[in-house]
């Protein structure tokens, strides 16, 4: 039995060197100390040790030949090796230990053991920083011997051109990365400053005197009351039991947690952080995320608390994402603003699928990309259209809990009565475009069912198509051809087969709002159907697509053929119903009205191995506006005829000979725009 002595004397200032094996005939006693330094913050030591060059094992010529490439052939003061050899060594340290807790430098003396516990241990290892002064002095010699550069090569290494960048402000994310980069450790554990000590050997009076201290001044139980304890309380002191550290776990990104993590939160923080990740939810997704067995009630209770109905869905509310005191990463806008905006979107997708981006900047008055972030929270861009809600409407949802949706349109009306008097919303605000859009969702209508509608509408008609044809058959008396048709030979105007294809306009059937096939399927007109125009109709299509053809190539000068079929059909979608345009335009007629009103196609000779389309390899161009730059354009033309890609420099110059006059670049930069 010993009895065990708690020493403090030297508490939270005793350290473990643990030195590098040398020899065993030769003792750190021995080892002249030339300097030792110290950085207390970050319980690192530098020490410089003397090298005996006299040692027989010692290889004078290989320290010399150090000390030369270190130092070269000069000695001064910042020479690492002032006598020319290399005659001592650094040593850097490192921490053995992150926790030292566990450990205790004993001292046993006449049957006790006294015990001073460690505030670190550190092992000390060669430090060959000379290494890369070596290779600095090196490169250094190598640049001198380089020296043929000539004066104006040093005056233009000079100038050199600056980049100005504005940064933005830093989010707490940022700064903390930030704080935690290499880098930044580097620098920090740079900026402390090194304290200089001074090294007492082993049997120095000074190291006599501080081992003294290693004992437990008073031997007095009062003193070590740590000590009484009870055996086992003794034993868990000695031996705690083993905790796993969080530093152990693999490190995950901040935004991502495992489902066996997620599921041994409680039910409502589980809920809040599904929502807040994804931020628009199904509640089928939202169950079958949480596990079989998961009480449906309970989950709608907390899903109320965190998220809010839209369509059917559940969105995350803004207050979530947007928590107090926190501000925009892109303007600064505090959360409480951040959540009015956010919160008008949310509602404006309550009363339509679409929502334009500009409408909700011109309320909100928030910059254009916190209003992105907004509508990417719970919206698809369409090209054209605007913002689509992403998920279709949830109609299982809507009827089965018919109870929380009316509690949540309630609390949208609430929300609504709010904006009101933050954004004073017209009444084009509060009214959605489409009325059916409130009482249910938007159909999705494939081509094969517009096809399919046509059909059935067609039918209905049937008997008032008949009248119409009798009525005009009488009207048409003196045409013979005409006179003897029968109401059987009525069938679809079919083009013939030939190099020209039909125009395409499956890729704008969205834009021509209740179009179906060219026609308005509301409309009970039966002018120009089926292919035949009554008497005197042919010449005003002519004229309306002569009109159309000459305005647009007024504003654009040179079409390819596939962009003009995009903006007639866009035409097309701002006429009203009935109009003799919708009698059916094939591909030949337009590239022929295209001819007639003065254009002429371009024969580009594009590569043979390009991607595009035939539609977009026929480019049709004015070829007289009328205006001062007719032969400026044409000669442009006959360029571009040749070759489908020439630099500007040769432009300027063919228009200048060809013209007799030297055009300057403004009006160059107009002819070629």
């Amino acid at each position: 039995q010993i009895d065990v002595f708690l020493a403090r004397s030297l508490l939270e200032k005793l350290y473990l060197f643990q030195y590098p094996i040398r020899p065993a005939s030769m003792t750190y006693d021995d080892v002249t100390h030339l300097s030792v330094k110290i950085k207390p913050k970050q319980q690192k030591v530098e020490l410089e040790m003397a090298i005996d060059t006299l040692n027989p094992n010692y290889c004078r010529s290989k320290g010399e030949q150090i000390a030369l490439n270190v130092d070269g052939t000069c000695t001064d003061e910042t020479s690492t090796y002032s006598s020319k050899l290399m005659d001592k060594q650094t040593f850097c340290s490192s921490q053995a230990a992150s926790n030292v807790s566990r450990y205790a430098a004993a001292v046993y003396k006449k049957g006790e053991l006294h015990l001073t516990p460690l505030h670190g241990i550190l092992q000390l290892r060669p430090s060959f920083t000379y290494l890369d002064k070596a290779d600095a002095k090196h490169r250094e010699r190598e640049a001198a011997n380089e020296g043929g550069d000539s004066s104006q090569d040093e005056a233009e290494d000079d100038v050199k051109q600056i980049t100005v960048r504005f940064s933005r402000p830093e989010t707490e994310q940022a700064r903390q990365r930030r704080v935690q980069s290499y880098e930044f450790l580097q620098k920090r554990q740079a900026e402390e400053h090194w304290v200089h000590l001074h090294y007492y050997g082993l049997k120095d009076s000074r190291s006599e005197h501080e081992r003294q201290y290693l004992f437990s001044q008073g031997h007095g139980l009062a003193e070590n009351t740590e000590l009484i304890k009870s055996p086992s309380e003794y034993l868990m002191m000695l031996m705690p039991p083993s905790v796993e550290e969080e530093n152990d776990k693999p490190m995950a990104p901040s935004n991502v947690l495992s489902m066996a993590q997620l599921r041994t939160l409680p039910l409502a923080d589980q809920i809040k952080i599904l929502m807040k990740n994804v931020k628009v939810m199904p509640f089928a997704n939202l169950m079958s995320l949480l596990g079989s067995g998961t009480d449906s009630t309970a989950v709608l209770r907390c899903i109320q608390q965190v998220a809010m109905l839209v369509q059917g869905n559940w969105v995350v509310k803004s207050d979530v994402l947007y928590p107090k005191d926190t501000s925009s990463p892109h303007s600064g806008v505090p959360a409480e603003v951040l959540c009015r905006g956010r919160d008008f979107v949310m509602w404006k997708f309550t009363q339509d699928r679409w929502v334009v981006r500009k409408e909700v900047a011109a309320v909100t008055k928030l910059c254009p990309e916190d209003v992105k972030d907004f509508l990417e929270h719970m919206s698809v861009a369409r090209i054209n259209k605007g913002w689509e809600f992403m998920l279709p409407y949830d109609e299982d949802f809507v009827k089965k809990h018919p109870d929380i949706v009316q509690r949540q349109h309630m609390l949208w009306m609430g929300i609504q009565a709010k904006l009101e008097k933050v954004y004073n919303l017209l009444k084009e605000h509060l009214t959605p475009k489409k009325q059916e859009a409130q009482s249910a969702h938007p159909l999705l209508v494939s081509g094969e069912q517009r096809v399919n509608m046509a059909k059935a509408k067609a039918k209905q008609n049937y008997g008032q198509l008949e009248k119409e044809f009798q009525k005009q058959k009488a009207e048409m008396k003196s045409n013979d051809t005409l006179a003897k048709m029968d109401v059987s030979n009525i069938r679809i105007k079919e083009e013939p087969v030939s190099d020209e294809e039909p125009m395409d306009t499956s890729a704008y059937e969205g834009m021509n709002n209740g179009i179906v096939n060219g026609l308005h399927a509301e409309e009970d007109s039966t002018d120009s159907l089926n292919g035949h125009l009554p008497g005197g109709c042919i010449d005003r299509v002519a004229q309306e697509l002569k009109a159309f053809v000459s305005s647009t190539f007024k504003k654009q000068f040179v079409l390819t053929l596939s962009e003009l079929k995009r903006l007639f059909n866009l035409h097309l979608a701002s006429l009203p119903p009935g109009h003799t345009l919708f009698s059916g335009i094939s591909d030949k007629m337009l590239q022929d009205m295209v001819l007639d009103t003065g254009c002429k196609q371009i024969l580009v000779p594009f590569p043979p191995q390009t991607a595009a389309s035939p539609d977009e390899l026929k480019v049709y161009a004015l070829w007289e506006a009328g205006d001062t730059y007719d032969q400026h354009r044409q000669v442009l033309l006959e360029i571009f005829s040749k070759n489908y890609r020439v630099r500007r420099n040769v432009i300027q110059n063919q228009l200048s000979q060809e013209c007799g006059e030297d055009l300057n670049k403004q009006e160059v930069d107009r002819v070629l725009k």
